[in-house]
This record gives structure tokens, sequence and C-alpha cells, in this order.
């Protein structure tokens, strides 16, 4: 008789997901998002660094971003013939050609704006008498044969100029067209004759045929020489008053080149090659950067003579506009590590506590099944089948969502960051089973932390952990966050290792403060204090995990609310000294005299709140230092009312002083040049005045000065070196600037009465230079992710918060349901749980918000954000530095959260099990 066949048992991995769906797809879902993270940083690093190259490109002036090739007109030992034919359209266009094939990548021209010719280096004068001449100086032409005008601009009045057969270096008679500007200023109509000198007897006549508008004055074509588009008035070099007079240029037909070879104009020809910034990303830079010195002296300018004339040169300020770009991502780089690696490291701390509840949910199952004779590696081969099967299929979906959300950017760092994150849980619940099941157990003492007493290894371990994060964040404030040769990831890592140093400390210390609670409890009445201290005194080991979770989250929303924080504060500081009041208005130059019916209306405008009249003048000489030098600049006297410039310094805190200081004592007396008048200086000025009086002579008056107080700053110039006294004791006073305070200030308003007095008066508005610090996509790119750090970590300590929870919700469950059997009531059971999960709570928001503060203390001195805050780099600009600053948001709101959620889910699970029957959870046999 056959044996019958034995039945095949269900597999692993499907009986264990059926069993338990939700949480699977809870850990799905974790998984997911946590990925998606892990590979979008990545992501959006590149994507706005290539934006940032891009837009820095795009930006330049074309007369920086431009890469032009030129070389001297034909040597003259060459025959006419030859030369003439050197300049001709065909073979300028052939060389165009061929100047753009051989550029080096990842270098390419943007055909459209890139354009070829011949030009008279050295101006030409005209003689003609009908040009317009302001100082009586001739006006200067350069004669310019630039490729594809026709493609460029609007035929507004004539025709195209064009070449009546064959043109050489005896043709008397050209054609050429203007601009619209050009014909304006010059007062060039069409039909109009030049007479342009050769080096023969005869003239060249160059004759206006056309007046053309261009289509994009903005581009390359038209920008990168602008006199091609606009005339300009030029000063004549010379040591009395400046004369000026006119330079503008005229545009001939490609094929009239050879003309100009017989001018004394200097001919040259040139190709000129606008960088086509669509296709590069940032991984370019290094390539392009070579390519760049390669054509400025290298194998590309060898190239380009081969084609172009052994006399080529290359003339391009792209080397520069890289050399800014790579400062401002250098600048960018460490700062951005630094969230990169908290949110990374809380992510890593809650994927554990993850596995830990997954583990600590199966323990008994898990010893079953161990103690029955399975192998380590059977249970964790089956574990991780479990996992696998949930987390890489989340990975993935993950990884593709971030593809589809941030495009332009490598795909292996992100594929890198979502695999770790697969990884990581994959291995997180075999490894733990591994580690608590490496022989079998039969039972498990519970865990009391008031009286539990740390191993030697764990001991150990704290120490090595201190020692690392004594050596970052000590290494941190001596050289900042920008280490040589790139990012030190032990650097960055500093506000996590204070975190998870100040975690293990209050962990070491919350048995204190709860020991001595449960023995004043202890003698109370009532059960509910007593019993919710002993129950949170006997949380398990693996509950200071959550711990670590909560505070380095924390500590790391703080640390990307204070950079936000600090960002926009650098703003405002730089906006305040570029105005110096909500509203600034000054004369012509800056020194011409405001009309006092200006004034009035400026003042009474809406939203006016206060103002300040300032007399100030520049350039006022000081007496000489000790050692004979003069400095050559001067300083800039400025006159103010005492009480209201006192109000405005102390309003925007650049310089505040006493008003009683510096009021001029006999005011409105005759003018005495011996008068003796205090005196609020710059500390340049300090050191040069010294605290005797000394005199100065200025248009304002004459009379002398003492320094009665040094500020480095004041609302009415933004200079280093200036004097300010009582406007009073000036013989000559006029108002040549105006600050306004006020909320809600019009800019059409005060610009329209401006323009209502009939003077050239201009108005800034803080708000508006505000606005002028817009963010370039690599600021706007750093600042996302920092707004992302936030967000993350306070969802992260939220997540620990709820997974600490969990973990211990069926013991907590199963508790009140004894306890309804001895008669608590819900209102009681409620009180239980809340106060169980208050201590924890209290200690990670209490210690998130201590932790966070001191961290941004320690660190603040080794971090500076202007590069982060402003375009400009360090010194170069506003603001000489932009310190890191608390932001009390970012540190009160996910602490709060976290304290709400603990008392929310407390309430929930009370109300819950009041719900439900005492029998249900009280069943035989049940360890709980």
């Amino acid at each position: 008789m056959r044996a019958r066949p034995a039945t095949a048992c269900a597999p692993w991995v499907r009986t264990r997901l059926r069993t338990a769906p939700g949480a699977a797809c809870a850990f799905a879902l974790l998984v997911l998002v946590t990925a998606f993270l892990a590979a979008a940083f990545p992501r959006s690093v590149d994507a706005y660094e290539t934006r940032g190259l891009r837009h820095d490109l795009g930006t330049a002036t074309p007369p920086h971003s431009v890469v032009e090739f030129k070389r001297p007109q034909p040597g003259l030992e060459l025959r006419p013939a030859a030369r003439e034919a050197e300049v001709r359209e065909d073979t300028m266009a052939s060389v165009d050609a061929q100047v753009l094939k051989r550029l080096p990548a990842p270098l390419r021209a943007d055909t459209a704006e890139s354009a070829y010719g011949v030009r008279t280096s050295t101006p030409i004068a005209a003689q003609e008498p009908w040009f317009p001449r302001p100082f009586g100086l001739d006006p200067t032409l350069t004669y310019v044969t630039q490729s594809g005008l026709s493609s460029h601009a609007t035929l507004r009045t004539g025709s195209w100029p064009a070449t009546r057969g064959t043109v050489s270096m005896t043709t008397g008679e050209v054609e050429a067209a203007v601009t619209e500007e050009t014909a304006k200023a010059l007062r060039i109509k069409t039909g109009a004759t030049i007479a342009v000198p050769t080096r023969g007897d005869d003239t060249l006549t160059v004759r206006i045929t056309g007046i053309v508008a261009p289509k994009n004055p903005a581009g390359s074509y038209w920008s990168a020489e602008p006199l091609l588009r606009t005339p300009s008035l030029v000063a004549k070099p010379t040591k009395d008053t400046p004369r000026y007079y006119w330079i503008a240029a005229l545009l001939l037909p490609p094929d009239a080149a050879p003309a100009l070879l017989s001018t004394p104009g200097q001919p040259e020809l040139y190709w000129r090659i606008a960088p086509d910034v669509s296709h590069l990303t940032a991984l370019d830079v290094p390539r392009l950067r070579t390519s760049v010195a390669s054509l400025e002296g290298g194998p590309g300018l060898l190239a380009m003579r081969d084609v172009a004339g052994a006399t080529v040169n290359t003339t391009t300020d792209l080397d520069e506009i890289l050399t800014g770009y790579d400062g401002m991502r250098t600048a960018i780089q460490p700062v951005v590590t630094v969230a990169a690696v908290g949110i990374g490291a809380v992510a890593a701390v809650v994927l554990l506590m993850t596995g830990g509840l997954l583990a600590g949910r199966r323990h008994a199952e898990l010893a079953l099944l161990r103690a029955r004779g399975g192998s380590l590696w059977g249970i964790g081969g089956r574990l991780l089948a479990e996992t696998a099967v949930t987390a890489v299929p989340a990975g993935a979906l993950g990884l593709l969502l971030a593809v589809l959300a941030v495009g332009e950017a490598r795909l292996w760092p992100a594929a890198v960051g979502a695999g770790a994150v697969v990884a990581l849980v994959c291995a997180a619940l075999p490894l733990r089973t591994a580690l608590q099941h490496r022989t079998p157990q039969t039972h498990i003492g519970r865990d009391n932390l008031a009286t539990a007493r740390p191993s030697r290894r764990r001991t150990v371990a704290e120490l090595t952990l201190l020692v690392l994060a004594v050596g970052a964040v000590f290494a941190l404030r001596r050289r900042g966050t920008d280490a040589e040769g790139g990012t030190d990831l032990l650097v960055s890592a500093a506000p996590v290792l204070v975190g998870l140093i100040a975690a293990v400390v209050l962990v070491r210390l919350y048995p204190l403060p709860l020991r001595l609670a449960l023995r004043s409890v202890s003698r109370l009445r009532g059960a509910i204090g007593f019993l919710s201290l002993a129950r949170a005194g006997r949380t398990s080991a693996s509950g200071t995990l959550p711990l670590l979770a909560l505070l380095v989250a924390l500590t790391t929303a703080a640390f990307g609310g204070s950079v936000l924080a600090g960002v926009a504060d650098a703003r405002d500081d730089a906006a305040v000294l570029a105005t110096g009041a909500d509203a600034r208005v000054t004369g012509a130059a800056d020194s011409a005299p405001l009309p006092a019916g200006l004034v009035r209306a400026m003042e009474q405008a809406e939203g006016v709140r206060g103002s300040a009249r300032v007399q100030v003048e520049f350039g006022v000489a000081l007496p000489a230092a000790d050692n004979g030098t003069q400095d050559a600049k001067g300083a800039t006297l400025i006159g103010v009312d005492p009480a209201t410039y006192a109000a405005l310094a102390r309003s925007t805190g650049l310089g505040p002083f006493s008003a009683d200081g510096l009021r001029a004592k006999g005011a409105g007396a005759a003018p005495d040049e011996d008068r003796v008048v205090p005196a609020l200086v710059s500390p340049s000025v300090a050191e040069r005045l010294g605290d005797r009086p000394l005199g100065l002579r200025a248009l304002a008056g004459n009379f002398k000065v003492k320094a009665v107080a040094t500020v480095t700053r004041t609302p009415a110039v933004d200079g280093s070196s200036f004097i300010v006294v009582d406007a009073a004791a000036f013989t000559h006073r006029q108002t040549t600037a105006l600050l306004l305070t006020g909320d809600g200030l019009d800019a059409k308003e005060l610009r329209a009465a401006a323009r209502h007095s009939g003077e050239k008066a201009a108005v800034q508005l803080r708000s508006e230079e505000r606005a002028t610090y817009v963010d370039t996509p690599m600021q706007s790119g750093a600042e996302r992710i920092y707004l992302a750090a936030i967000i993350a970590g306070a969802g992260y300590a939220l997540l620990a918060v709820l997974l600490s929870l969990l973990q211990t919700a069926p013991e907590r469950t199963t508790l009140l349901a004894r306890l309804r059997t001895m008669g608590l009531t819900s209102r009681q059971g409620g009180r239980l749980l809340g106060f169980e999960a208050l201590p924890q709570a209290l200690l990670a928001a209490g210690g998130g918000l201590l932790v966070g503060w001191a961290t941004i203390a320690l660190l603040a001195p080794g971090i500076d954000l202007v590069r982060l805050a402003l375009s400009s780099g360090p010194g170069t600009g506003p603001l000489a530095t932009a310190p890191l600053r608390t932001d009390p948001w970012s540190l009160v709101l996910p602490a709060l959260g976290v304290i709400v959620l603990t008392g929310a889910v407390a309430g929930v699970q009370a109300w819950w099990a009041g719900r439900r029957g005492s029998i249900t959870e009280l069943r035989a046999g049940d360890s709980r």
C-alpha cells in the first residue's frame, strides 16, 4: 500500500503577511518615505547645483560670458587680394564653422547668439558738422561687419545695407545701418553719408541706408559689445574738467569688410561664441574649467590658431564666473551636509526602532522556534525574506518617486541611498533576532530602569561616543564647516553626536529623579501616582532608543530652523544697511540737496511714522596721521538732528547712541572755526582724531570736532569712515537724504511725490531692497533642503514617540483590564496611562530644547551663513559675516508636539481599552 503524501505546509512569508496586513502596510509606508528621502536628497543637491551653474552662466553679462577669438588684420606683407580674401564673408564663415567644431567639450555654442566679423579696433573721428558735439569734441565711430544682422534686427526705416559688386580696398563707397538709439543720439538719418579717411589720399564714403531695432537687445549678439546698439558718452582724459564726446558703431554688410582694411582704424577679425548652458550640469564644471583654460593658453588655443590664424588670442571671463560658482557651492555644501547627516541619523534610529518593535512583538514566537530546535540561520533567513518582500518593493517605489520628483540628476547616488535604507531595514530584524536568541530562552526577567546598572561595555561605548562628539565640536568651532579638500563628515555629524551624548547623559540621569519620585509618591494616598511611576521605571532597556531618536530629531530640526532664521536675519540686516531706514530718499549722486517741498511731501505720505533729515558730504579731508600719511578718500561728514537720528539708530540697530551727547553747544551762534562740536565717529576716524579736538574744513562749514562715541555702523551711510555731528553747527545747512520709518510705505506714492517735485530724487525702500536678495537656484535649493530637514526631523520625532508607545501598548492594555476588575474607572485609567508616559515625554521634550539650544550655541562660532544668505562672499558684500542664530519656534514646536502626541496616544488607548471587555484581554496562560 502506497504511503499517503504529506500535506505541504503553508508558505511562511505569505502566512505572516496575511496574519498582520496592517503592520506590513505601515512598515512598507515607512520604508517608502525613508527611501524617497534618501534618494531625493542627492538628486536635489545635483539639481540645484546644476540650476545654479546655468543661472550663473545665463545671468552673467554677455561681455563676461562670451568666448571671443580675435586676431589683427592680415599682414601688410601679403598681396592686397590675399588680404581681402581673408576677411570676405565666405572665408570668415568657413573659419567660424571650424571654430564651432573644435570647441572642447563640454563647451558648446549658442549659434543663435554667436557672431563673427571684422571691426575697427580704434574708433575713427567723424568730421561731419551735423553730428552733435556736447563739449565741442568730434564723435568717434567704430565700423563693424557683424554677421546675421537681418536675423537679429527689425528694419524700421530705409533698406538693409548691401554691397554693390565686389568690395575691395579701393572701393569708394559702402552702405551701413545704425540702431534706433544710435540714430536718435547722433541725429543720423537714412541717406546720410560719412567720410572715412583712408591710408591714401582718397576717402571711404559710408552711406546710411537703414535704421534697425534689435530683436533681443539683451542677447549676446547685441550686448557682448553694447556699443553696437547703444552709443555712449566718453570722457576725454584730461586733468581739467572732464569733456565728453560721443562714441557709436555703424553696421556694415559682411562682404564690405575689405573696405575697412584701407582705414586707419586698425581692423581686427573676431569670432564671438555665446556659450550654450542648457546642457551643462554641475558635474561638467571641472571639464568646463579645463576647456576654458585650454582655449586661453593650451591645446584648445593651438587648435583655434590652426584654423583662424597664428595670431589668434582668446578673451573670456568664464573662468571668473566658474570661480564664483565654486565659491558658492563650496560654502553651501558643508552646511547642507550637516542637515543630511542629521536626518539620516534620525531615520536610521527610527528604522532600528521599527525593527525592535517587530522583534519585541514576536519575541515569544521566535523564542519558541529557537527552543524547538530552530537554527539562527534558518530563523534569520525567514525573517529576511519576510522583510524583503515588503521592503524591497517599497524602496524601489520610493526611488521611482524620487526620480520622478527631481529631474536632471544622477541616478546612482539616489539608488545607493534607497538601497542603503532597504539594506538597513532588511538586516535590522534578523540581526536583532540573532543577538537576542543566541541561546534558547525560557523566561526573561522584567527590566527596571530605576534600578538597572549600566554594563562595562555600555560605559566604554558611551565614553567613545563622548570623545568623538567633543572632537567634532572642537574641529567645527576651530575651522568651521568648510574643510580643506571637501566636506568632513565627522564635523558635519557634530550636531548628531552632541545630541547622542546628551541622550546618553539623560538616560544615565533619568533613574535618579525617578527613584526620588517613587519614594515620595509611595507615602501618598491613592495608587494612580505610584503605579504610573512604577510603570515608567520598568521600561525595557530598549526604551532608551526612542529617547535617542527624539533628541537627535529635535536637535536636527532646531539646527535646520536656526539656519533658515540666520539666513532671513542676514538678509534683513543687509537690507537695513543698504537703506538705513524703511525708506531712503536722496538727491542726484547722493549729494544734491532735496527741495523743501519734496521733504514735506515725503514726511506727510501715508504710512510714514517718523523721519530723519540728513546732510551728507563725501570726501572731507581728515588731519594727517602721526606718521604723516594722508587719507586720499577722506571721511563722510553727516549732519543730523540728534533726537530723530538717535531714535532711528535705535530702531534699526545701526549704531545706537545717546542724543544728548551729540548736541552741539551754542548752536545758532555766529560761525566760529574754533568751536568744538561733539561727534559720533567710526573706529577708523576715531583712531585718526584721537582724544583732542581737530579742525575740519567742509562745504557745510569749518569747525573742530571731538569724538565722544564710536560706532561701527550708522543709518545715513554704509561706509566705514564717517563723522556724525549736530547739523545745527553747520554754516550751510541743507537736506541731501531723508530717512523715513513706518509700516506699509507706498513706493508708488513716494516716487510720485519725487516726480512732481521736478528734481531727480531716488526713492529706495527697505522692503524692495530685501526683495532683491532673491535666492539663486543654489541658495533656494539649500533652503528647501533645510526646510525639509525641519519637517522630516519633526515627523521622525513624532514617529519615534508613536513607536515607543506601540511597543508597550499590549502590556498597558492588559494592565488596564486587570485594574478594571479591581474597580479602576475609565478616567483613572486615562490618568494612569498619561502619567506613565509623561516622564519620558517631558525628558525628551526638555532635553530636546536644552540640547538643541546648546548645540547651536556650540556650533555657531564655526558656521558662517553669509554665502547661503547673500550671493556675495564674506567681506565683499554689505555683511562681513552671518552667524548662526537660534530660532525659538524650531525649538519649541517639535518639543510641544512630542508632549501633545504622547498625551493623545495615551488618552486614545485608554478610551479604546475601556470599550473592550476584560475577558478579551485576560486569557488563561497569558504572560502579560
